[in-house]
């Protein structure tokens, strides 16, 4: 018995590192897709491609979130949720999971240069 338990312990933890990621892949895949999706109905009128038609030099290019300090999760979060300048906010129109999804999508596409 005593030699059996560390070699289950070990397939445990072999199993567990080698079909742990692809759920964690599939849990990221849908957070953007989510995200897309919610960009594309709120958000994209204003910022298509990552870009500003209101105030073009406020994009959501990876630079800029960078000069202005929106580029972490949290920022973008709390820009979507309360709104700054002419950005609406979006508290109550979008529930938390809808605003972090977005605020996910709107930092890799940024990194992704909003391909």
């Amino acid at each position: 018995m005593r030699k059996v338990l560390p070699i289950l312990l070990l397939f445990v933890a072999v199993f567990t590192l080698i079909f742990a990621h692809p759920a964690i892949a599939d849990e990221s895949t849908v957070v953007l897709a989510q995200g897309a999706k919610v960009f594309s109905a709120n958000c994209a009128a204003c910022h298509m491609n990552g870009n500003n038609v209101v105030s073009a030099n406020k994009n959501l290019k990876a630079e800029t979130l960078k000069q202005y300090g929106m580029d972490s999760l949290d920022a973008i979060v709390n820009q979507v949720t309360n709104g700054k300048s002419a950005m609406p906010a979006f508290k109550g129109r979008l529930n938390d999971e809808q605003i972090k999804a977005v605020a996910t999508y709107v930092l890799n596409q940024s990194t992704q240069g909003w391909k």
